[in-house]
């Protein structure tokens, strides 16, 4: 059985003990590759043990050590590999975000057998601005406006266009072939122990907190399943190029508000939210669904948070 997974090569997965990388991780393992997870203390069991728990982690897993802010940490777990996920970003921080991105690609740079980079970007790279037409859904011709982001403060959205941008840039002029993932908020089981900011803030909502989620206004979710689906979609497809939209739907908040609390009742969901004056818009994903991907729906996205959250203990009245 192990035999045949020599076929599907070596990849590299930065940031792998995150919510997005670790479902990653699982995804690549159970479809046969070898991978090499970068963390910031492999030894932190606390941290990683998640990771060792997967199918297929005893034989195809390796974790080694590496830092977005060192030069050159990453050219020993890249070296020799076909592909590399870069999923690992420091969220709302200028700097290390375009310097760890820059960081990566150096690395990749110096390995031959290098076929493909997929970057992990965002959705927020695309729909930060105020020159848009709300009748024509945003596609991937679209770009933020840093300018925009700055005047509103809006620094996440700022720190992924300006990483991803650095991105193309750098590909561009060293011929390394790069695919970018642009996924939307994501919903679903969050396999680190410790919840990240995304999974905490979804969390705070169902318990009937509704500061953070008061923000989003009007929001693209996706199932991090499929977000990690798509990561391997894109770098398997030899035709897959450039940047790809990976968003199931795009909801109000009180639209949200109103198919949690029906759906379910036990939770203490806020019933609506105060209306913020935002633009309307909608996604166009038919690039990625053009290669054959299919979206699950809001609700298999929300049953499946839900049911990892009780599990760990994180939802009691349900």
């Amino acid at each position: 059985m192990e035999m045949e997974h020599q076929k599907k090569g070596k990849v590299c997965v930065t940031g792998a003990s995150g919510y997005l990388a670790s479902w990653l991780i699982k995804r690549l393992l159970l479809a046969g590759y070898h991978v090499t997870g970068t963390v910031r203390d492999p030894g932190n069991y606390e941290k990683v043990a998640h990771l060792w728990e997967l199918e297929g982690a005893k034989e195809r897993l390796k974790l080694v050590k590496a830092d977005l802010m060192v030069e050159n940490s990453f050219d020993d777990a890249i070296m020799g590999c076909d592909g590399v996920f870069h999923t690992a970003s420091p969220a709302e921080i200028l700097d290390p975000a375009i310097k760890g991105t820059l960081n990566v690609l150096r690395s990749c740079k110096k390995n031959p057998s290098l076929k493909r980079v997929v970057l992990t970007s965002s959705s927020s790279t695309v729909r930060v601005r105020d020159d848009f037409d709300p009748q024509i859904p945003f596609d991937e011709s679209s770009w933020t406006s840093e300018e925009l982001c700055q005047r509103l403060q809006i620094w996440y959205a700022l720190s992924k266009t300006l990483a991803e941008k650095a991105a193309w840039e750098y590909c561009k002029q060293n011929q390394i072939d790069l695919v970018t993932v642009l996924p939307s908020f994501v919903i679903g089981p969050s396999l680190p122990r410790e919840l990240c900011a995304t999974a905490s803030d979804v969390l705070g909502l169902l318990k009937g907190e509704t500061e953070k989620f008061r923000w989003h206004g009007r929001m693209g979710y996706v199932h991090i399943d499929d977000v990690a689906l798509c990561h391997i979609l894109v770098y398997e497809d030899a035709n897959a190029e450039g940047r790809f939209l990976c968003s199931s739907k795009v909801i109000d908040n009180n639209e949200l508000a109103s198919f949690l609390s029906s759906r379910y009742p036990s939770l203490p969901i806020p019933k609506r939210f105060e209306h913020l004056d935002r633009p309307n818009y909608e996604f166009n994903t038919s690039k990625v669904k053009n290669l054959g991907f299919k979206f699950k729906g809001i609700e298999e996205m929300f049953d499946d948070c839900i049911a990892s959250l009780k599990e760990q203990g994180h939802l009691l009245f349900v």
